[in-house]
């Protein structure tokens, strides 16, 4: 079962999940979709932020998906459970991946070494 999602909402009180979608998405309560043309402030601030995590949701999917073949197939008849522990893992072996590929970086800069190896314009 999945974790309790609780939230108050413009002195309402929620007990159901959401997904932050856009406009491909059928009209379910869970789809919360972009105002289209915000109006006042509130509005285009809510519309801004949605708009920005969206995206950087899609980023995030889209890196994964890019390395692990597992995340691109469908997903319908998988068990919760188990596609969740999919993806964490694939978020764990991501990271792992990055943590490593940084540790092998040599970051150091030699001046010297460049001045000595850098060849002199030849003038005429």
């Amino acid at each position: 079962m999945g974790s309790k999602c609780e939230y108050v909402m413009n002195d309402h009180e929620y007990n159901i999940g959401y997904f932050l979608s856009d406009g491909i998405y059928p009209k379910w309560a869970t789809f919360v979709k972009t105002i289209h043309l915000p109006q006042g402030p509130k509005a285009r601030l809510f519309a801004e932020r949605q708009e920005s995590v969206r995206k950087d949701v899609e980023r995030a999917f889209g890196v994964l998906q890019a390395r692990f073949d597992i995340t691109r197939g469908p997903t319908r008849n998988m068990d919760k459970v188990e596609l969740g522990m999919i993806m964490k893992a694939c978020v764990i072996l991501y990271n792992m991946i990055v943590e490593d590929e940084r540790d092998s970086f040599d970051l150091t800069f030699d001046y010297d070494d460049v001045e000595n190896n850098t060849p002199q314009p030849n003038v005429q």
